[in-house]
């Protein structure tokens, strides 16, 4: 879980040259679990320096198809003491509501590689969260419900990471379920072959490998199995995939250090927002905090500035028109405001 590899690895490459004033922010929280295997690793000096010891992943998914799961698991798998189930949902509302809202990084260790590992969003309302992370990557777990199959944010998803050349694997969850059987995963991976072939995939990214899991019981194969033996029930071949078929990052030891905030990447181009909301002073009757509009302005501007995904407006007499990708994200915000002690006036939702 070292600082310094971290940035060392994500940002100090050659193959990002493009220099933007208008550049997208770090995923919004890096999270640390304790690790005895982790901090003697981090002892030896030349963890930060090899390229060919990092892999840098983002875990991509439809929502509920075990994405954030499986990262308890593979945190568990090497060796991290993680306080409670969906550990890396540090959010108060992420663990309220059981979904991910926001992307974050974390580092394991693994058979003495250093895996940076970004958990991300699998809703649509959130789907800016991806698409500032693919492009710090070089390669993704995609996970899909074998029962479920392909979804929409699947292929939302996929696309993003094929835009930016990653090689996904794909990894089928939950397939200790009853109603899964090999006929299924199998119907399921031509699906998803297709999914790649619609999208243009190149032959290279067609050439995904696949693999077989259930993070619920916190295991993966690279066969097809329900219940495997007991010295294989562990993350370890998933793992070991990640180290295979990751590339390394395109390091320049000895060129100048570069970071996100100044110069290291191309300005990432986001989809547009879907709806908008108008937010304004509570001038109801049942007020009761003395805001001004100029309060507000200021906390939605500072979240457009950390969510690239949120446009804001100045629009007449104190209000404020918010952009955003759907209800769910937007609601979100309102929420976040309430705790923080705003009072607001919102309009309803209007279609963009």
């Amino acid at each position: 879980m070292a600082g310094p590899m971290l940035l060392r690895s994500l940002f100090s490459t050659t193959s990002r040259k493009s220099v933007s004033s208008h550049l997208p922010p770090l995923p919004r929280l890096y999270r640390r679990f304790s690790s005895g295997h982790a901090a003697a690793a981090s002892t030896d000096p030349s963890a930060y320096l090899d390229p060919g010891r990092l892999r840098n992943v983002a875990v991509i998914a439809h929502v509920d198809h075990g994405k954030t799961t499986l990262m308890d698991r593979l945190l568990r798998q090497c060796g991290a003491d993680i306080p409670h189930e969906r550990a890396m949902d540090s959010i108060s509302l992420e663990r309220e509501r059981g979904i991910t809202i926001a992307s974050k990084v974390t580092s394991i260790s693994w058979k003495e590689n250093e895996l940076n590992m970004v958990d991300t969003p699998g809703h649509a309302d959130f789907g800016g969260e991806v698409e500032q992370v693919v492009g710090m990557v070089e390669g993704a777990v995609l996970v899909v419900d074998a029962g479920e199959g392909p979804l929409a944010q699947t292929k939302f998803v996929l696309a993003k990471a094929l835009k930016y050349g990653l090689r996904p694997l794909l990894l089928l969850n939950k397939v200790d379920r009853p109603s899964v059987s090999e006929e299924r995963c199998n119907e399921v991976e031509s699906l998803v072959f297709d999914l790649f072939a619609n999208l243009g995939a190149t032959e290279e990214q067609l050439d995904f490998p696949v693999l077989y899991a259930s993070a619920k019981e916190g295991w993966a194969s690279s066969t097809f199995t329900k219940d495997p033996p007991a010295g294989e029930k562990n993350m370890s071949q998933l793992l070991d995939a990640i180290v295979r078929h990751v590339p390394q990052p395109k390091a320049n030891l000895d060129g100048p250090f570069q970071i996100l905030v100044m110069t290291a990447l191309p300005t990432v181009e986001l989809d547009p927002p879907t709806i908008s909301m108008t937010f304004g002073v509570n001038d109801s009757p049942l007020a009761g905090c003395d805001l001004t509009g100029g309060k507000i302005g200021d906390r939605l501007m500072a979240e457009a500035e950390t969510n690239l995904a949120i446009n804001v407006l100045p629009g007449i007499a104190d209000c404020f028109e918010v952009q955003g990708r759907g209800e769910l994200q937007l609601g979100i915000l309102i929420e976040n405001m309430r705790r923080e002690g705003f009072e607001l006036s919102v309009s309803p939702p209007k279609v963009m």
